[in-house]
């Protein structure tokens, strides 16, 4: 049976409808929203695979080019691997979604969002996140939703729900909230240096809306909903193995767990902890039950000691910072260089200026047709000491470089004060608590190392949470690894010293608070303005002269008529100049030709090929040229590449001569002024009206 539920969402009707498309997965729902449509499907395994003791959930997101009008641009004309767009939109949605699930759902449960139409106005992938509830809450898999979202803008002064994409183009703010009944469940956000006052009131706006959109999923829950499976009363962690543990350790966790030695010296003293009690519980316990007990009684150790005794494991006070160090220009070649350390978090970044002919094509359903501006992240297995298979960019990868991308792009320079393509390669050497933000800092380190002319320096700062059942809670500045893997939060804020570039937002409970939020975002901004202090000491402002090693870009304009002689037949004109004179040449559509090369003079050599190609010659304009032929009548001289005009015998001296070679030879160079161009484009030149 087809079921269908609609609202209207600022001005444009949002639809749910299930029954009709899909009907064999556990839960399928499409989601429409202007002319952007959505089909979201949910399955699970009926049965936990053995020895799976996690949550394996994965949200696919699948980007149909033939949702806008296009056809795949690669060789093979059909989609591949997902894009970036789509990577970052599958993440999005997983975040909201996780807590939702019940502690112990070790089945496999997959979630697809496929696009199957965009408009090029309303952003799909805010839908994914709406439809993933609906598709959820309707199957047979235990969920404790639903969860709504909605993206704000802040335009002139006013918040806007659900910006379009145009109307994203000219706001301060792009925000995404997602919230359940009761509580803030995510955030994700890109500024113009707004102020937190702005995002909470943007935030406020947000679950206002998504509560309207939950009551529309409820409708439609309460209609279609499949009864849920019964988890197996042996998925919770045994409460009394835990206290078993507590009682053969001792007094031996505390000192183990509350102690300023580094990450890995602390995790190889735990795990000799965790190997002791599984020897001497082995006969009674399987080895996964107690290691998942033991992590049960660490995690509830650092929890109490952090909220009942004030205390971080490494002896830090709430709003204390690790310890900060920076440095600029340590790799000789590169064009820009900037190392970050924070605590046992180390962060090298690099940055690399080209031509504009290397901006990124992007291949995708959105109107964004490239960009000029990349930021990569990578996350070796060395950072966290580890051992395991390198290969291409993950998830987590993709998402670390977006967030720090977003963070920097509000105080670059635009395309027209700075004609460069910039990438930034964020290097995480050293990883024991947010090495995203840390990548802010050592981007802004960079950008300023290689002489780019930054609007303000950017720094970033994580901020975690822990809260107890009875609603006490701390709020902690600076989160290292074992805080955010056994808190409630991770709080990601970037920002100049005038307002917020980024918001990143992901909790493990089923939501927080706006006094909360209020409180980790004013502490965040103490805690952004040290870390900014600490870049600016190191560097105070952009290198006044760009690396010797990156290109210079110049820019001239040719008449619009004249872009086709410019590029030649197939491109041919334009490849010979490039392959000439070694030179990048970006030509755009209304005449501006941006030349770059690390050498100034193969630079000026390609301005002058392509002059000579088009410029129209002027009468009255002086050229300094050189002659290449001499004639009984005159010499002709190459006043632009590829074009001669001549001066006769009479017009190069005030004094009779009696011939061309008693003043000048083949080679020499002579100024000259344009006396006539005639009708069949002859050019006649004159030397003695410059004696």
């Amino acid at each position: 049976m087809i079921h269908t539920k609609s609202s209207e969402i600022a001005g444009r009707k949002l639809t749910i409808e299930t029954g009709k498309l899909a009907n064999q997965a556990g839960g399928s729902v499409t989601i429409r929203y202007g002319d952007s449509i959505i089909l979201v499907t949910a399955c699970a395994a009926p049965i936990a695979r053995e020895g799976i003791d996690f949550l394996p959930l994965t949200i696919d997101y699948e980007e149909r080019l033939y949702a806008a009008g296009k056809i795949p641009g690669s060789f093979f004309k059909r989609e591949g691997r997902a894009t970036e767009i789509g990577t970052l939109a599958a993440r999005m949605t997983d975040r909201p979604l996780r807590p939702l699930f019940p502690k112990g759902l070790h089945n496999e449960i997959q979630v697809v969002v496929t696009v199957l139409s965009a408009d090029q106005e309303n952003d799909p992938g805010i839908l994914g996140i709406i439809g993933a509830s609906a598709a959820l809450s309707i199957s047979d898999v235990p969920f404790d939703g639903p969860v709504s979202a909605t993206k704000l803008g802040y335009i002139n002064g006013e918040i806007v729900i659900n910006p379009t994409f145009a109307q994203l183009e000219e706001s301060k703010l792009d925000l995404v909230v997602a919230g359940t009944k009761d509580a803030i469940a995510m955030i994700e956000a890109g500024a113009s240096e707004v102020s937190e006052d702005v995002i909470i009131e943007a935030v406020k706006c947000g679950q206002e809306i998504n509560q309207q959109i939950i009551t529309l999923q409820q409708e439609l829950i309460d209609l279609a909903a499949k009864p849920k499976m019964i988890l197996p009363l042996d998925a919770q962690v045994e409460t009394e193995l835990v206290d078993k543990i507590s009682s053969l350790l001792g007094d031996r966790l505390q000192p183990t767990i509350f102690t300023n030695r580094e990450k890995g010296e602390k995790d190889g003293a735990l795990d000799e902890l965790g190997t002791d009690v599984a020897t001497q519980l082995g006969e009674e316990y399987s080895p996964q039950k107690v290691r998942a007990a033991f992590e049960a009684l660490v995690k509830r150790q650092v929890r109490s000691g952090i909220v009942h005794g004030n205390q971080r494991p490494d002896g830090r006070q709430p709003k204390e910072i690790r310890p900060i160090s920076c440095e600029t220009s340590i790799l000789p070649r590169t064009h820009g260089s900037g190392l970050f350390n924070r605590g046992q978090t180390q962060i090298l970044t690099i940055a690399t200026l080209g031509s504009m002919a290397e901006t990124q094509k992007l291949d995708t359903i959105n109107p964004d047709q490239s960009k000029r501006y990349l930021h990569h992240y990578n996350f070796p297995p060395y950072s966290v000491g580890e051992v395991r298979r390198m290969g291409g960019p993950g998830r987590r990868e993709i998402g670390h470089g977006a967030l720090a991308e977003r963070a920097l792009l509000p105080v670059l320079p635009t395309e027209e004060e700075f004609p460069y393509t910039i990438r930034l390669v964020s290097e995480s050497l050293s990883s024991n608590g947010s090495t995203s933000m840390a990548s802010v800092c050592g981007s802004t380190l960079a950008l300023m190392d290689a002489g780019i002319p930054l609007k303000a320096p950017v720094a970033g700062i994580a901020m975690g949470l822990v809260m107890t059942e009875d609603s006490k809670y701390v709020i902690l500045t600076d989160i290292q690894g074992v805080e955010d893997a056994l808190g409630d939060m991770d709080f990601k804020v970037a920002g100049t010293a005038h307002g917020i570039t980024a918001l990143q937002m992901d909790i493990k409970i089923k939501g927080i608070t706006y006094s909360i939020m209020e409180e980790a975002l004013k502490q965040a901004k103490e805690a952004r303005l040290f870390v900014l202090d600490r870049i600016v000491e190191t560097l105070p402002e952009p290198r006044p002269e760009l690396s010797q090693y990156a290109p210079r870009m110049l820019r001239i304009s040719i008449p619009v008529d004249k872009i086709g002689a410019l590029i030649g037949p197939g491109g041919k004109t334009i490849r010979s100049i490039i392959e000439t004179t070694q030179a990048t040449i970006n030509v755009d559509n209304d005449g501006t030709v941006t030349i770059g090369s690390v050498s100034q003079e193969a630079a000026q050599q390609a301005i002058a090929l392509i002059d000579g190609l088009t410029k129209e010659i002027e009468v009255g304009a002086v050229y300094t040229g050189k002659v290449v032929r001499l004639m009984n009548f005159g010499a002709f001289v190459e006043i632009l590449p590829g074009k001669d005009g001549l001066v006769h015998i009479s017009e190069l001296s005030n004094e009779h001569i009696e011939s061309v070679e008693d003043v000048v030879k083949v080679g020499d160079e002579i100024t000259v002024v344009v006396r006539e161009v005639d009708s069949m484009g002859r050019i006649n030149l004159s030397r003695r009206a410059l004696l």
